[in-house]
Formats: structure tokens, sequence, C-alpha cells
């Protein structure tokens, strides 16, 4: 019972408002996930992706399949 794996919860968001993105540093590399505004094309910073686990546990987080995901530079 101590090392059972934690459940997650399936967070929400508006898919007729928002669209999951990466926004990504041409420069850098540096990766940031999270939501752009459809209608004005804001970004909404949720993580800091630093590997590609973190990445996986957006996507499940909020149950976004990888091709949804749009890449932003």
């Amino acid at each position: 019972m101590l090392f059972r794996k934690k459940k997650t919860t399936l967070k929400t968001f508006d898919r007729s408002e928002k669209a999951p993105a990466v926004r990504a540093s041409i420069c850098t590399g540096e990766r940031v996930a999270g939501f752009q505004n459809l209608s004005d094309g804001s970004f909404e910073e949720i993580t800091l992706i630093r590997s590609d686990r973190e990445l996986e546990q957006f996507l499940e987080q909020y149950g976004i399949k990888p091709e949804e995901l749009k890449k932003i530079y």
C-alpha cells in the first residue's frame, strides 16, 4: 500500500475556446505546455516541460491526444 501509484484526476478545459499547445523557443529549446485562446491567440502557460515524461504527464492530466497538440515558436 505504501508504493501505490497516485490516482490522477482528469482536469478539463473548454475545447471550444482553447487549444492545447506547446510553446518552444528556437534559441534555447525551452518548452512550455499550456493552452492557446482561439479568439485572441493569447497563451496560458500551465507547466514547464523539461523532459518527454513531463509532456506525457501533461497530456494524461488533461486527456489530450498527441496529435491534438499544436507547436508554437
